[in-house]
């Protein structure tokens, strides 16, 4: 099998600038995110075996949902509850999934989108814990920042036009001991009165699956999802860094996780091919989810229609 494409090609071939304030902490901002991920993709010594063909399984994601507290939902109102919020990240995409996030003494996940985002959390009401969250970052936001996290994996030129009314969200999880639909629903519940509260129109985000087994089965899943449940052509994204899905099995029966299997039922679309993100070494599915397009029979778990 042939090695992952040169990274340096696929992020200076066709490089998007969005269209922000020209300030030069703006632009640097967006340069520094790409710079991050691709000095994690220069091999470390010749022999040194690409990520994508390591065929050792990834950390088993448990679905014990044994716990039935009383949750609440909030948005983060001071540095505090944001830190809670970062822990619970750390705690699953570093312990459990075993990403390659930045070393943090606080065992916090922390970027520098986190400041310019507005934190939604899930919270246990007998223990006080943070048990689930979601960042959102609303079109205002993301031209003080200087990009959408999405544009350090992806080309969004065909999405310019929609950034006005466009929020992305990302980030999301759910502790370990608290994967139930209850939970989920109350994430996804949040992020539809955000949405209808602020007279959004677009919701964006990364869908990841996890490539324990070298790629195969998000290979296969892209080739499913592209049959089925693409964006028109008018509104496609192009992947800085692709899975090389020809050059993988994708032939397989897969079903898609529960993730994506959820925001397909929503009524999102898959706005192209899948791009590697090597700090998780994940397959992201860039999905976009109109508003105007929500089955009616979730409206009213996620509208509150």
């Amino acid at each position: 099998m042939k090695e992952i494409p040169n990274p340096w090609l696929s992020l200076t071939s066709s490089f998007y600038k969005p269209e922000v304030d020209k300030t030069t902490m703006k632009k640097n901002s967006f340069h520094k995110i790409i710079q991050e991920k691709i000095s994690r993709l220069i091999p470390k010594s010749a022999n040194q075996q690409s990520p994508i063909e390591n065929t050792q399984s990834a950390p088993a994601v448990h679905t014990n949902s044994s716990k039935q507290s009383p949750i609440s939902l909030s948005w983060a109102r001071h540095q505090d509850e944001v830190r809670e919020a970062q822990r619970l990240r750390y705690k699953v995409f570093a312990e459990e999934m075993g990403a390659t996030l930045k070393p943090s003494q606080e065992g916090l996940d922390i970027d520098i989108f986190d400041d310019f985002c507005e934190h939604l959390i899930i919270r246990d009401t007998e223990t006080l814990k943070v048990i689930g969250t979601y960042r959102v970052l609303p079109p205002h936001q993301a031209k003080q920042m200087g990009c959408f996290y999405s544009d350090s994996e992806f080309d969004l030129t065909r999405l310019r036009h929609l950034r006005h009314k466009m929020v992305e969200v990302g980030r999301s999880c759910v502790h370990r001991d608290y994967r139930s639909g209850g939970v989920i629903m109350a994430l996804w519940s949040g992020l539809g009165q955000y949405m209808k509260k602020h007279d959004y129109e677009i919701m964006l985000g990364c869908a990841s699956v996890q490539m324990g087994d070298g790629g195969h089965y998000a290979a296969s899943l892209s080739k499913i999802l592209n049959s089925n449940h693409l964006t028109d052509i008018e509104y496609r994204v192009f992947p800085r860094l692709a899975l090389p899905v020809d050059e993988l099995n994708n032939q397989l029966d897969v079903e898609p996780p529960a993730l994506i299997k959820g925001y397909l039922r929503l009524g999102a679309k898959v706005c192209g091919d899948p791009a590697w993100d090597p700090d998780f070494n994940t397959a992201d599915f860039l999905t976009m989810l109109r508003m105007d397009d929500i089955h009616p029979r979730y409206a009213k778990h996620f509208l509150g229609q």
